[in-house]
């Protein structure tokens, strides 16, 4: 863990000055909490590696902490001397999570404002329609081998598909007043350096640097939401945290909202929540990734954290990725729906059997009727 600048300023004032109550008195400073201030940042360099009194001088790289030190000692001519030292390391997440909010940041404050507004072409557009594209588990930075899972998947194929994917259901849709790019999560296949997932610790194939990886995914958001421009008067974008990238879909909506601020027909659904609502005249649309929720209860969920919305509303449904597979369930006053992805199965999900066709829809809805109609881009049409 990085140290902090008072910790820094601390341990600066304890060398100066010879002793920790020395320093306390020249920085006027109370000798009680000045004492546990230098103790936390030594304890923050040990975590690091850098303990000199203990013989720990060999610091690990930023992202990880030292897990533990195994010294050999000899007795030289001087006295004891160190033969053989064994530093183990550890991914540090928080501090790799804090890493990729940084990188994010500068990113952010790159990009500010140099969006330009995207002109939409001169058509008459519905107010009454809402054409929702519902993106099911991207998983860029996912690596296959075509030889050992049936397909190859990598991050110039991910993009490609995307594209040609948006492309078509673009052109297809009619063209409403709204339109609203639905990420169901997962748009990364790790959100950490190690590629490896949170909560379960599974090892994924990944398919380069995190860094690259993410340049990629937002360059494909853009392309998809540029195309929206073009067809409808207004875009909302909405990313659902998933269980691969709960940190990078938290990031990506910071990323979104600085890059279009110069862009009144884009609107961000930026809240740092597991479920986003998109209401449109009588239509209610949660959108939640699913791995921390069941169907049966997205129904009483909606109800609850959207009760005026619900009242209001006739026809409500509540779009979910994570399983990868096309599934409908109706419960009472909800409909859950299930979608797939254009991704094809991993090494893991190759051996284990989930075989899963592969797809992206476009879905238009009425504000008085609900659902009126759908378009699908199968994986077959990608060339």
């Amino acid at each position: 863990m990085e140290l902090t600048e008072n910790q820094k300023k601390a341990l600066e004032a304890v060398e100066k000055y010879g002793s920790i109550a020395r320093a306390a008195k020249a920085l006027d400073r109370d000798k009680r909490n000045f004492h546990r201030l230098v103790n936390r940042a030594k304890q923050a360099q040990a975590r690091q590696g850098y303990a000199p009194e203990h013989d720990m001088v060999k610091t690990c790289p930023d992202g990880y902490f030292v897990k533990g030190v195994s010294t050999l000692y000899t007795n030289g001519e001087d006295g004891t001397q160190i033969s053989a030292q064994w530093v183990k390391t550890q991914a540090d997440a928080q501090r790799q999570a804090e890493i990729v909010q940084e990188l994010v940041d500068a990113w952010c404050e790159e990009a500010k404002g140099k969006i330009k507004p995207v002109k939409v072409k001169q058509v008459e557009h519905d107010a009454d329609l809402l054409t929702i594209y519902p993106l099911g588990d991207p998983h860029f930075g996912m690596y296959a081998w075509g030889e050992e899972t049936g397909k190859d998947f990598d991050l110039d194929i991910a993009e490609a598909q995307l594209f040609a994917a948006i492309d078509y259901l673009v052109d297809r849709s009619p063209a409403s007043k709204r339109g609203v790019l639905c990420n169901l999560g997962d748009m990364f296949h790790s959100d950490n350096m190690d590629g490896v997932t949170a909560r379960s610790g599974h090892s994924l194939d990944m398919d380069g640097r995190l860094q690259k990886v993410i340049q990629v995914g937002v360059r494909a958001l853009r392309r998809c939401i540029h195309r929206m421009l073009e067809k409808h008067e207004t875009v909302e974008v909405v990313n659902a945290p998933g269980n691969h990238d709960h940190v990078l879909a938290l990031a990506l909506n910071v990323m979104m909202a600085n890059i279009y601020e110069n862009e009144p027909r884009v609107t961000v659904h930026s809240a740092p929540t597991m479920r986003h609502y998109i209401q449109h005249g009588k239509v209610l649309i949660g959108v939640v990734h699913g791995h921390q929720t069941r169907d049966n209860d997205l129904g009483a969920i909606m109800a609850t954290e959207k009760a005026a919305e619900w009242g209001e509303t006739e026809y409500r449904y509540f779009y979910r990725g994570h399983h990868h597979q096309d599934k409908v369930t109706e419960l009472r006053g909800c409909k859950v729906e299930q979608f797939r992805t254009l991704a094809p199965k991993d090494a893991y999900a190759a051996g284990g059997g989930y075989l899963s066709g592969q797809d992206m829809k476009a879905i238009v809805h009425h504000s008085k009727h609900g659902e009126i109609s759908r378009h699908t881009f199968a994986i077959s049409m990608f060339a």
